[in-house]
């Protein structure tokens, strides 16, 4: 795709499959919606999003890059129920377009879906599109 998209178009796009995919109304997609807690996301839904996604922007997505994969099973990432330093370190380098302020102040492992804002999905599209 040679064209270049503007983050309005990218952002109308990304809301459009969220609307498809999560049954929500146009309005309930602001950039700061969090999918799971404001969008009603589950993680069966994640795999939906990642699929329309490809439709709608015409590229693969690799399993975890855009939402992580497995951060629970890992015990360097997760004690106690909490994502440790070395975990949220490491879901940084795997997901730069993620918005982590959220996990930083209360690492618990059931807050890790709240870092996907409809935002960090534009800025992912983004990254993809300029690569």
């Amino acid at each position: 795709m040679g064209t270049c998209m503007t983050r309005d178009e990218i952002f109308a796009k990304v809301r459009t499959v969220l609307v498809d995919a999560l049954a929500v109304d146009e309005d309930e997609v602001t950039p700061s919606a969090v999918l799971t807690r404001d969008l009603g996301a589950e993680s069966i839904d994640f795999l939906d999003v990642v699929f329309r996604l490809e439709q709608a922007f015409g590229f693969k997505i690799a399993q975890g890059e855009l939402f992580p994969d497995n951060v629970q099973q890992d015990s360097r990432y997760v004690k106690d129920g909490r994502v440790t330093p070395q975990g949220i370190a490491a879901l940084k380098e795997r997901l730069p377009h993620a918005d982590f302020a959220v996990l930083e102040r209360d690492p618990q492992v059931a807050k890790v879906g709240e870092i996907f804002t409809v935002d960090s999905v534009v800025r992912f599209v983004e990254r993809k599109l300029g690569k």
